[in-house]
């Protein structure tokens, strides 16, 4: 692999700008938890609600550096975790609501599998940077909920929420999936391996069509997909994202999982990035023709990650995915004032679309950036 010429880039945004910014404006000190959003020059955007995910990925996000060394990072995380446990949960019986009001009172209760997941992660984040048994059990508890109270009576994955409404979706089972991965890998129990395998399972069979490449987005109750334009949708983000995550399983629970990676990198290569301006896009339809051009900035930085996974998996040089990526990423997303924010979204045309700067980006980033380094240290 040749190596990556950005390297000292990724880890100045990350340690020099971004984790010391967010540790000083990203903090709510007054009412507990993360700023929900800042505007453009990176003031408290005071919007009236703060979302359980964000929460958890800051808690991720904090925790991770932990692990890499930066010393700030378990108290922050500590902060989160908090305003997670005392405020976010409503009990065994209940779960995790989906927003409070800016001050901590429950706003939308609805129990959310994508919220649960993201639980899960950043609690088994903060026990790898702890080792600490509050961690280890909230994790139990957590999943204990979703197997609880969120199990479809099919037995075929989860309801995406409670009580359920629209089409069934395979994002919120593509972050549980993260989670178990993670979870194992904080802990070395069975219980998160044999769900994470089981959520493949029904990747394997129902969310992904190996012939086609394509992941589908939106499912009948029966996990056929969805008829009419709806089904019809690919994100080429989560083609990447499902494909790194099959690649952590390969390497931790020695499943099978090679020809789907490949499968669903060489669709979203080839019909979901534009070759003008390396640009993600946001959605294609399961022919390959475009249906938003536009791109935020997580399906790049998927991108990254599912290069990370074509070198782990086939020792393919991620260099000419990742250096032009990196390059798109700082020109377009992240290179802007204050230092270590972000524009997180652009139409088609590369007009900028944001009038505040989501918490919820920098889980995507750090990971990403995160696994470049890991790679090519």
């Amino acid at each position: 692999m040749r190596a990556i010429a950005t390297n000292a880039g990724i880890r100045s945004w990350m340690f020099d700008s971004a984790l010391p910014f967010w540790a000083e404006h990203g903090i709510d000190r007054d009412n507990g938890g993360f700023v929900e959003q800042l505007t453009l020059d990176g003031a408290n955007a005071d919007v009236p609600f703060k979302r359980t995910r964000v929460t958890c990925r800051q808690i991720y996000v904090f925790s991770h550096a932990a692990t890499l060394g930066w010393q700030r990072g378990n108290e922050l995380a500590a902060h989160g975790v908090e305003f997670l446990t005392q405020k976010t949960w409503l009990g065994s019986d209940k779960g995790f609501v989906r927003t409070l009001t800016r001050t901590g009172d429950p706003l939308d209760a609805t129990p959310d599998l994508y919220d649960h997941a993201f639980a899960l992660f950043a609690f088994s984040w903060r026990h790898k940077a702890m080792g600490d048994a509050l961690s280890r059990d909230w994790m139990h508890r957590t999943l204990d909920y979703i197997d609880g109270h969120m199990r479809h009576p099919s037995g075929l994955g989860f309801w995406h929420e409670m009580p359920a409404r629209g089409w069934r979706q395979q994002n919120p089972h593509m972050h549980l999936t993260e989670a178990c991965l993670a979870a194992f890998e904080a802990t070395g129990e069975k219980r998160f391996a044999e769900t994470a395998g089981k959520l493949i399972d029904l990747f394997n069979t129902k969310f992904f069509d190996l012939q086609s490449g394509t992941l589908a987005e939106y499912f009948t109750d029966d996990l056929s997909r969805a008829p009419g334009a709806d089904g019809r949708i690919v994100e080429p983000g989560h083609q990447m994202e499902w494909a790194w995550i099959l690649e952590v399983a390969r390497r931790q629970l020695g499943l099978d999982t090679a020809d789907r990676t490949r499968a669903l990198i060489r669709f979203a290569e080839a019909h979901g990035v534009d070759r003008t301006s390396n640009v993600t896009y946001n959605s294609v339809r399961d022919d390959g023709a475009p249906l938003d051009r536009g791109s935020r900035s997580w399906p790049n930085t998927e991108r990254l990650k599912a290069a990370v996974a074509l070198w782990e998996l086939d020792r393919v040089d991620p260099s000419a995915v990742i250096e032009p990526t990196l390059k798109l990423l700082f020109e377009r997303y992240l290179g802007r004032e204050p230092a270590g924010t972000w524009m997180d979204a652009f139409d088609e045309s590369g007009m900028p679309l944001n009038k505040t700067v989501p918490a919820s980006t920098l889980y995507h980033v750090f990971l990403a950036f995160a696994e470049v380094l890991r790679i090519s240290a």
